[in-house]
């Protein structure tokens, strides 16, 4: 079951407006630092990782604010100081900082203690569904609730209010600035086209050493031969709901003997926020659970990935730059574009030639790792997907973002030239 929605979590929200009018309040009286201060909501990675060694590497006091254990042990096996996001010093350190760099919400560090810092919203992926002010779920509250009209307007106004506070917010394109500037109500000052830091890593060093990379992550899961091929399936959040997409018994009889004929392994990364019951119910070595707990940024994994199975996931656009074939399973895509919605119509995407269950996907799927001519075809169409949503590909998005941030009025680290 998904642990997470956004009804639930808008009300939480709502209970904690006295500790957000606190953390205002405060933001009066305590002077803000030059310490940038760093969180993720998805573990120690991400675009979050790659700004951070920019910035460390030109001499700015760094610290990174820890969700759990996990965190922290991943970040000192980085060598990166840390402080636990909850609690007192999370707080102080937050309403201390100068400059505040998320991916997914203000949430990512302190929540209370954001007013009057220089926010950098580096978000985690090309919005392919709405999002942010776009989508009807962002201010969505249990129905239960007393007023919960009036409840949804208000949710509407503070998450309009915390958004002004973003001062930088990458984009991966043009086409991609015009979606954020809407989801986040905000001018082309701050939505600035730099590339995304997150994926940096598919576009430095060369094929053979990103390969290298990808696999040695992947082998968390158990070994990998060179020779296996390798499927990542990666289904979207459904904010609650169920997957329609979640194989059945026969299903994962059907989807094992495909990876036994063509000797692959097939890795489900479900969404942190979603996941669910993707495991076949018996044990297969073919079918291996990559969470975000096992592998919090899988980025730097795609390297080694063969095929992208995916219904609505921002990887579609990134898998592109390796010319990565994708095949698209998306049994409820009509229901979701009414509920959710595309920005565009999903076709534009997926074509119209899309999986709508899994013998359609497992058709395809069999066809692209038999068939040169239709994996050749496959490819093409993600490079030229990629190419029409990424301005940059040469490795320096990090460094663009660090240089629109100082153009925008933080000063240098003392002591720099």
């Amino acid at each position: 079951m998904a642990s997470f929605s956004f009804g639930t979590g808008n009300a939480a929200k709502l209970l904690r407006i006295p500790l957000y009018a606190a953390g205002r309040l405060a933001a009066l009286v305590v002077p803000r630092g030059d310490t940038w201060v760093f969180g993720c909501g998805a573990g120690v990675g991400d675009g979050a990782l790659a700004l951070y060694r920019v910035a460390q590497e030109a001499g700015h006091i760094v610290l990174w604010l820890t969700r759990g254990p996990r965190d922290a042990v991943d970040a000192a096996a980085l060598g990166i100081r840390t402080v636990p996001r909850d609690g007192v010093r999370g707080w102080w350190r937050t309403q201390r900082a100068g400059v505040l760099v998320v991916t997914h919400g203000l949430g990512d560090v302190n929540r209370y203690g954001s007013d009057g810092a220089f926010v950098v919203q580096l978000w985690h992926g090309i919005p392919l569904k709405r999002i942010g002010l776009d989508s009807p779920v962002t201010a969505q509250v249990p129905e239960a609730l007393p007023a919960a009209a009036l409840l949804r307007r208000m949710l509407t106004v503070l998450y309009r209010r915390a958004a002004q506070r973003i001062r930088v917010l990458p984009a991966a394109s043009h086409r991609s600035r015009g979606r954020l500037e809407s989801a986040f109500a905000l001018g082309d000052d701050r939505v600035v086209v730099t590339g995304e830091p997150r994926v940096d890593a598919l576009s430095t060093g060369t094929a053979e050493q990103r390969r290298a990379e990808g696999a040695a992550l992947l082998t968390r899961t158990g070994p990998l031969l060179p020779a296996q091929r390798v499927l990542l399936y990666a289904p979207t959040w459904r904010d609650g709901g169920a997957d329609p997409a979640v194989p059945s018994a026969d299903e994962w009889v059907r989807i094992v003997r495909l990876l036994e004929k063509h000797d692959a392994i097939l890795f489900v990364r479900s969404h942190p926020l979603g996941e669910g019951a993707y495991a076949p119910p018996w044990s297969s070595g073919r079918v291996r659970m990559l969470n975000a707990e096992l592998l919090p940024d899988v980025t730097p994994a795609l390297a080694r990935v063969d095929v992208l199975i995916t219904d609505y996931s921002s990887m579609a656009y990134d898998v592109g730059l390796l010319a990565m074939p994708v095949v698209y399973l998306a049994p409820d895509a009509e229901q979701y574009a009414l509920e959710r919605g595309f920005y565009g119509q999903y076709s534009d995407v997926a074509g119209d030639d899309y999986a709508r269950d899994w013998d359609e996907a497992l058709a395809q799927i069999d066809s692209v790792l038999a068939d040169d001519a239709a994996r050749a075809e496959r490819a093409r169409r993600s490079a030229q997907l990629s190419a029409h949503m990424h301005a940059h590909r040469d490795g320096g998005n990090a460094r663009r973002v660090y240089q629109a941030i100082r153009a925008r009025g933080v000063p240098a680290p003392k002591g720099a030239r």
